[in-house]
């Protein structure tokens, strides 16, 4: 049943690029996303290896999406917390992103190397879309790509409520660690 979903995710991440015929399309089935906060009291780190993504490096769109329930946390007791609490994932069960690389014309994907980006898109967490525009870098090497960028996000920004109990315990705000391998789509 996950494959299956994997793979309706992937079909539909790639429609949402809605790109020419001859475009460059790249996925990944296994992107990453991490997220860390650091208190006196606590650290809290989720990592999350199946994220879906597509990137269309004519036009620069990128769009990727991870199934909340999907993070894993060092203590069940945090996974739990966060899958009932604070992002309900029965409620809203998957984040997404959708955008662009700007600087689109710093970046030539014939050539290796690491090019520093900027994106700018549309992050909906928690039922919440914000826009955002973060710095990142792509790596060119022997045509895979890679993308990564750390940022840093505020979960009231996105409705998500911390309750004062543990208010202490849970930085204000959260470092994001994306990376996105991406391989060639196949025609």
């Amino acid at each position: 049943m996950k494959k299956y979903l994997k793979n309706i995710a992937i079909s539909g991440l790639i429609a949402l690029l809605s790109i020419s015929m001859n475009a460059q399309k790249y996925i990944t089935r296994n992107g990453f996303i991490s997220f860390y906060s650091e208190t006196p009291v606590e650290t809290i780190k989720a990592d999350n290896n199946q994220v879906a993504g597509a990137l269309d490096t004519s036009t620069g769109e990128m769009v990727f999406e991870v199934l909340n329930r999907s993070f894993h946390f060092e203590r069940a007791l945090m996974e739990r917390d966060f899958n009932e609490n604070y992002i309900e994932s029965e409620k809203y069960p998957k984040s997404i992103f959708k955008g662009k690389i700007v600087n689109l014309s710093e970046v030539d994907f014939t050539k290796n190397g690491i090019y520093k980006v900027n994106v700018k898109g549309e992050l909906t967490i928690h039922g919440k879309t914000k826009e955002i525009d973060e710095p990142g870098t792509v790596e060119v090497a022997n045509g895979n790509i890679e993308a990564d960028s750390k940022f840093h996000l505020v979960p009231e920004d996105y409705d998500i409520k911390i309750p004062g109990v543990v208010r202490n315990k849970i930085n204000q705000s959260m470092q994001v660690t994306v990376s996105m391998k991406y391989t060639p789509l196949s025609k």
